[in-house]
Parts: structure tokens; sequence; C-alpha cells
């Protein structure tokens, strides 16, 4: 009995770079061999998949990272990699979720009110009063006294920001002169359009950090770099878990919040070893110095209104 032939498909010409070639992909350019036009659906599929991760590798991801600190970590160095989703793109897909969540919640810069915006209130509060023929509730009256000193204060803030750069300075004063609510609105602006930029410049700064504490460990700058990734996109998932626990869920806030501290000293243990209390030690001057160097993006991401 003569066995079966197997079946073979014709060669075709790859319409990218002119190799022949079989199958569904171009042995050449890796191009796909049977195309047509996107439906409206595949374009926006592609289009949401390009900056925010859908497919089964997020979830299977996604598992391994809340549950197993530092275990996606210590595939990728061993070499287990196809079957997870890729660490930058594990990273990318929740700050961008965060970031969003983060804006629609609605961040309160009114912190930035000066001086001037409450004596303008309380010139509303005490006309409002005299109008409804209530008792004012303005303590005393603004005097020329405290117009000039609210004008020493401003300068100097202008003075030390022009010493810096004579563009900061002019616009820092122009920010100062804007309404509250228009000042609020340029920082906001001005804090979503470079925070997500910023946090992520501080990855390699993070990864420099751990290279710092484990000197002499052996560990390359990349595995410190893949650590920075995968630590990080478990924090802004937290994070915005924590955005949309409702009012009144006291007890789930709280087990998020422990579980976020908890974690990152049980991943360093599980990649890098060593003692709970070494790990302890490097783990609080971690968060000391990713603390100052997250101050430092904010205040760098809001500083743009200032030069705008």
């Amino acid at each position: 009995m003569k066995p079966e032939a197997l079946p073979h498909s014709e060669p075709s010409i790859c319409k990218n770079c002119g190799a022949s070639t079989t199958g569904n992909y171009c042995h050449q350019c890796g191009q796909a061999t049977h195309l047509h036009v996107p439906s409206a659906f595949e374009f926006l599929h592609e289009f949401v998949g390009h900056y925010v991760a859908l497919e089964g590798k997020l979830w299977k991801s996604l598992k391994l990272l809340l549950f197993k600190p530092g275990f996606l970590t210590r595939e990728y160095i061993e070499g287990r990699r196809v079957r997870y989703l890729e660490p930058l793109r594990l990273y990318l897909t929740f700050s961008i979720i965060f970031f969003a969540l983060f804006k629609i919640g609605g961040l309160d810069f009114n912190v930035m009110s000066t001086d001037r915006d409450e004596m303008n209130r309380a010139a509303v509060e005490s006309a409002a009063a005299v109008k409804d023929d209530k008792e004012a509730t303005v303590q005393r009256p603004v005097t020329p006294e405290d117009l000039a000193e609210l004008e020493n204060t401003e300068k100097r803030i202008v003075d030390a920001a022009t010493s810096v750069s004579p563009k900061l300075g002019r616009g820092t004063r122009e920010l100062l002169d804007q309404p509250e609510k228009e000042r609020s609105d340029a920082l906001k602006r001005a804090f979503f359009g470079n925070a997500p930029y910023a946090i992520f410049a501080l990855m390699p700064v993070f990864a420099l950090f751990l290279k710092i504490l484990y000197l002499g460990k052996g560990r390359t700058y990349g595995e410190h770099f893949l650590f920075a990734l995968h630590t990080n996109a478990f924090a802004f998932f937290m994070l915005s878990l924590l955005i949309l626990v409702p009012k009144g869920w006291g007890i789930v806030s709280f087990a998020l919040i422990v579980w976020l501290t908890f974690y990152l000293p049980t991943a360093m243990r599980r990649v890098y070893g060593g003692t709970r209390t070494m790990t302890a030690v490097r783990w609080f001057v971690l968060m000391s110095l990713h603390f100052i160097s997250l101050c430092v993006a904010a205040l760098a991401a809001v500083s743009q209104a200032f030069l705008n």
C-alpha cells in the first residue's frame, strides 16, 4: 500500500520582498502571505493592541504577576519567555490604564491656591453675607498691608524661578496672575501630558538603584531593568484597583495596600536571594530613593506649565 502523498501548497510571491515562499508567512521578511484589507473592527483591534495588550498572554502573565512576586522575572532570565507577555508591553499596558483612571478620577491642583485666591474668596463671601443681611464670615477686611505682603511673596517666588531660568520666571509670573481655575487646568494639562513619560524615564534609574544595592551579586543591569518593569507594572495595576474600589470598601483597600507594600520585598528575595533582614534594608533604601525620584519627576512634569 502506497503512502498518501503529503499535501503541499503552491509557492507564492511575497508582495513585500518578492521572495518565493510557502505557508502563511514569508520566510524572508515575515509578512503574512494571505492579505486582505482589514475591517473596521480589525483596525480598532490593531490600534488598541498596539498600545494595550489584550491577548491571552496578558491574563496568564497577570495571574503570575499578581500572585507570584518575582516569578515572571525569573522565568524571563531563565529563558522561558514566549509564553508570557513582554515586560515592556506589560508595563505600558498597566501604566496607560492607571493614568487614564487617574485622569478620569479628577486630580485636584488647588493645592497651588495662592493668598490672592484666598483674598478673592473672602471678598466674595463677605459681599454675599452683606447682601443676604447675614453676619460676614470674614475675620477682617483685606488691608493695603496684606496686598503689599502678597506682592512681596509673589515677587520672591518669581525671583527664585528667574534665578533658575528667565523663561521659567516669566512663566511663573504669568501663571500666578491667572485665575485659580485656569491655573489649575494648566497644571493638570502639564501633569498628564508629561508625567507618564517622566515616570517611565525613572525605570532605568530604578534599575540603577538596584544595581548599586546588589553590587557584587553578579547581576547584569539588564536583569535589574527587567525586574523594574515587572514590579512597577504590578504597582500600576494595584494603584488602578485602589482607584476603582468604591468608598466604604475600606477592608478591600487595606488588603490591596498591604499586598502592595509586601510585594516588592517578596519579589526581591525570590529574584536576588538574601536574608529577610538584608532584603528589608535594601527595600527601605530603594523605596526612599524611588520616592525622591518620583517627586522630582512629578515636579518636572508640572513645571512645564510654567514654561509654556
